[in-house]
């Protein structure tokens, strides 16, 4: 066994069942992607539009590939016709973009509506306000060409565990709240997406469906 397929297998032992792993292959080759693929793997993680480009042609047609990456509008079209789900749906703007692209193809895209749940700035997302406004304003019923499938977050990138957690349970309740108030007979609307290679076992605690792990798969990136 190869030390991909060995990585994989480590971390799919911690996964209750119902959690599914997203091997991040962001700045990876396809060689690391093609050992995990073979170890059993299909879903995989990418964050950036022409590296995914790039790599779909040559890899095989049944891998999942997820967006977890922030999206820019005039890049939607390129990966709508095939991506899985897109985690990182973070304004209104950005919905609008993949339902008209989704459209022209005939597609329903699986989105994640991303929140801001980190300490930091730098990081994306709606809000917990933002996200009340956007689903109270109705506009996102119109969008007949995305599923709303759940949430995603990322955590503050520090070592306070404490932190981290309240972070993520924070994600939770949100996900609980919206899910009664806006999705409560859509068995679509069920995955919470948190949860990297450093606290991924804290985001499982507190209730993820999804954990993007990259690094303790694949090791550390090469940029």
């Amino acid at each position: 066994m190869n030390i991909v397929a060995e990585n994989i297998e480590r971390v799919k032992q911690t996964l209750p069942s119902g959690v599914r792993l997203v091997a991040v292959s962001k700045f990876h080759p396809v060689e690391m992607i093609r050992e995990a693929y073979d170890a059993g793997q299909r879903l995989f993680g990418e964050s950036k539009v022409q590296e995914l480009l790039s790599k779909k042609p040559v890899l095989p047609e049944d891998i999942e590939w997820h967006f977890i990456g922030h999206l820019q509008t005039n890049k939607v079209k390129q990966i709508v016709p095939f991506v899985s789900m897109i985690h990182s749906a973070d304004s209104p703007k950005l919905l609008q973009e993949i339902n008209k692209a989704a459209e022209n193809v005939g597609r329903v895209v699986s989105c994640l509506l991303q929140i801001h749940i980190a300490r930091e700035e730098s990081k994306f997302g709606f809000s917990f306000e933002e996200c009340r406004d956007y689903l109270r304003s109705g506009a996102w019923k119109d969008l007949r060409h995305v599923r709303f499938c759940g949430v995603m977050g990322m955590a503050t990138f520090t070592n306070d565990c404490k932190q981290i957690e309240s972070e993520f349970l924070s994600l939770r309740s949100f996900f609980d709240e919206i899910k009664k108030d806006y999705f409560p007979e859509d068995s679509s609307f069920c995955e919470i997406s948190m949860g990297m290679s450093d606290d991924y076992l804290l985001a499982v605690k507190a209730g993820s469906t999804l954990v993007r792990v990259g690094s303790r798969i694949f090791g550390e990136r090469v940029y």
